[in-house]
């Protein structure tokens, strides 16, 4: 993410209304269905406990039910219309630090769909047939097979095959209701109902803006780096309806979930086999817990992790201890200390970014091993950083080994089409990519894990990128980049998680990602979501953090969080993003209100507002802090839910009120955790009012103890949110609610009874 100066030129052109354009979205291939009638009448097939209906009439349609709720349709066709189609084509794929541009051109589509009569045989029903279409050399034809499969009560697993692999798209279209909303593809940060959109998912970089302007348009210009709506470090092939439909996709291509039009979703997947499953669910939850069951499950956080805050700090052993005492001076508890610049800083346009060769600088951090020791007599552990890049360091005067000569010497980076070591671009300086694939690198990389990070003592770190597999690299295992691109960031949680387990006391560490796909869940210890601009914005500050926290959850990424005060900084030219402190301490609250509690002081230190600021700033870090320890006995049950059913801490409302339309359009605005308390957090500036919308039941506001709304229906209501204390609600009578009144109490929070 490069920092320039921008042209007086340009920044005329974006007062002209000039905008950054987007290539045209692709059509949706469709064609007919075609079978005969007397072959196929109509029919009802059980297989395991689904029901699959086959209905001639008006074209020919298939649905899909479960035998507890027949009358639910979880999937169908269109009357008449082809629900399979297959095309050849040929990407071209352009990358800029991490962000991936895609243009597809298809040569070659098969739309129109001949049905065979079908075959049943134990839990397994086929369809077959062939798929026709017009090339440049005629009438071309394609024969497929698609088979739905029992593999649990409440799983269907789907199959589809070509016979002809030069067929390297697949479209897979089942019908929609138009008012239907649909949520879930893992970390969607702008919106939260993605009905009426094509939804791209490739593992990415998210840029910087992603639609807010001008500094997208500005970024774009300078970098490529400015990101979209539907960049994200952790897309997921997976969503949930408002009809509590709900399927995901079990392979790792490239994959488009076009929902633009009213009546119908596409699956887009540039592959010649798609794989994937049909869940029912009774409930939202329902349906999160079969998810969950596949793509796994997050673990319980350890406990120590609840006592209070995380401190982003840096500055070497002096500064850092000068902050922590300024900090425990007003009375914040503290958890642990995570100090990213273990490895000493390098200055770039950016601002104070690392030098990624993991040994840990003694020269910046002396007699670590003595104050390490002396931090955990006091109950506060210590975190660092790692990625799986490595730089030369020939031009940092300390380093003892250059990771990355050795890494290329023993040829453990991923390599580019020619052989040699890709060099992927970061700001002004350049990284090799260790290849996960090689079981040499898996090995030289977890080793220094060991003697690097917990051999000093260290109790996690944040384990960071893992998106920027070059989609045209070279692999030592020989699979296409293209494919296990979105593989990479489950593989290098997993080498993590290996890292920890092996020590014999992985219950007690955590390192956190931010990169991720499907199985993430289960391999991860935390998720953290990424970088976001410390602005107000929905496109890419506080309010996506919001909705990327609850998107996120619908696809098992259950503990999760954000930077404090957001991470991109800027400073080029008619670019000025700073951190206010009022945006500070308003994320300081959303954090207190998630799983965990992690300061960061951005890409830019200096010119951010920080929690160590001024004497306002830790009063307000220190109530935070305490309000986060204050409802740790609700949140360890939620953690261990989490790791029991997939619910996720932070919950949309959608999820335990999915009977309420009015659910459906909050995005960023109001959240549960858990089903006991429901938070507003003040998420624009000068504004010391929320207006919630509190849905059928009474609900007592923390702060006041009033009580609002009906059994009957739900309620808007507006209430005081002044600084430190953002709009928290809990359930009229519940245990919850009453512990954590008496423990805001005890914090001092809250007045004592008379």
């Amino acid at each position: 993410m490069a920092s320039y100066l921008i042209p007086a030129t340009l920044l005329v052109l974006v007062l002209l209304g000039g905008l950054y354009l987007g290539r045209r979205r692709p059509r949706q291939p469709g064609g007919r269905l075609h079978f005969n009638p007397a072959a196929l009448p109509a029919a009802t097939w059980q297989i395991g406990q689904f029901l699959v209906a086959w209905d001639p009439a008006g074209g020919g349609r298939l649905t899909l039910c479960h035998q507890a709720r027949p009358d639910r349709v979880l999937w169908a066709t269109l009357p008449g219309r082809s629900f399979l189609a297959a095309g050849q084509g040929r990407e071209t794929v352009t990358e800029a630090r991490g962000l991936f541009f895609f243009r597809d051109r298809v040569r070659e589509l098969a739309t129109e769909q001949t049905l065979a009569p079908l075959t049943v045989g134990g839990d397994s029903l086929t369809l077959a047939g062939v798929l026709t279409g017009r090339g440049k050399a005629g009438q071309t034809k394609v024969r497929y097979r698609f088979t739905l499969t029992a593999v649990a009560p409440a799983q269907l697993r789907f199959e589809v095959t070509v016979d002809n692999l030069r067929y390297n798209r697949l479209y897979l279209t089942c019908a929609s209701e138009p008012a239907e909303r649909i949520f879930g593809f893992g970390e969607q940060f702008t919106f939260f109902n993605l009905k009426g959109r094509r939804v791209p998912l490739f593992v990415s970089e998210q840029g910087i803006g992603r639609g807010a302007q001008p500094v997208t348009f500005l970024v774009n210009l300078v970098a490529r780096a400015g990101g979209a709506w539907h960049t994200t470090y952790a897309g997921v092939p997976h969503y949930i309806t408002s009809q509590l439909r709900s399927l995901f996709l079990e392979t790792y291509e490239y994959a488009a979930f076009d929902l633009r039009r009213p009546d119908r979703i596409q699956v887009e997947l540039w592959a010649a086999r798609a794989a994937g499953r049909i869940l029912y669910g009774e409930t939202p939850a329902d349906l999160i817990r079969e998810y969950t069951a596949c793509a796994g499950r997050m673990r319980p956080l350890p406990d120590w992790v609840h006592e209070g805050a995380i401190l982003g700090l840096q500055g070497g052993t002096t500064c850092v201890r000068e902050r922590l005492a300024q900090i425990q001076a007003h009375g914040a508890p503290v958890a642990a200390l995570w100090l990213q610049d273990w490895v000493g800083p390098r200055t770039t346009p950016l601002g104070q970014q690392l030098w990624w060769n993991w040994e840990l600088d003694r020269e910046r951090y002396p007699e670590w091993d003595s104050w390490v020791a002396e931090l955990a007599a006091q109950g506060i552990r210590v975190l660092t950083y790692l990625n799986p890049f490595v730089t030369d360091v020939a031009g940092k005067p300390t380093h003892r080994r250059n990771l990355f000569r050795e890494a290329e010497a023993q040829g453990l980076l991923v390599r580019d089409a020619v052989g040699r070591p890709c060099l992927l671009q970061n700001s002004t300086f350049c990284a090799g990519l260790l290849d996960l694939t090689n079981p040499a690198a898996w090995a030289w990389i977890k080793q220094l894990i060991h003697d690097e990070l917990l051999a000093t003592g260290v109790s996690g770190w944040m384990a960071d990128y893992g998106e920027a597999l070059p989609y045209e690299a070279r692999l030592f295992s020989g699979e296409p980049a293209a494919r296990f691109h979105n593989r990479y960031p489950e593989a290098w949680a997993q080498l993590n998680r290996e890292a920890i387990e092996e020590t014999g006391r992985g219950a007690e560490l955590v390192f956190f990602t931010r990169a991720g796909y499907r199985q993430s869940p289960g391999l991860t210890t935390l998720q953290w979501l990424g970088d976001q601009l410390v602005t107000w914005d929905r496109h890419d500050g506080i309010k996506s953090a919001v909705t990327g926290l609850l998107s996120g959850g619908l696809s098992g990424f259950s503990l999760n969080h954000s930077d404090c005060g957001g991470f991109t900084a800027l400073r080029a030219g008619p670019l000025r993003y700073r951190r206010s402190r009022e945006l500070l301490w308003r994320w300081l609250e959303l954090g207190a209100l998630s799983a965990v509690l992690r300061t960061h002081e951005g890409s830019r230190p200096a010119d951010n507002a920080q929690v160590y600021s001024d004497e306002e700033s830790l009063q307000q870090l220190a109530r935070c802090a305490r309000l986060y320890r204050a409802w740790a006995f609700y949140r360890k049950q939620l953690v261990q839910e989490a790791a029991e059913t997939g619910l996720p801490v932070a919950r949309h409302l959608f999820i335990h009120y999915p009977d309420d339309p009015r659910v459906y359009g909050l995005s960023y605005q109001e959240f549960l955790l858990g089903s006991e308390l429901l938070v507003a957090p003040v998420l624009d500036p000068g504004r010391r009012r929320v207006t919630v919308y509190l849905p059928a039941g009474e609900w007592d506001h923390l702060w006041t103890g009033q009580r609002y709304g009906t059994s009957e229906r739900g309620t808007q209501v507006t209430v005081a949110a002044p600084l430190g204390q953002p709009g928290i609600f809990y359930r009229a009578g519940s245990a919850v609610g009453a512990e954590l009144v008496a423990n805001l109490q005890t914090e001092g929070l809250l007045p004592a009874p008379a």
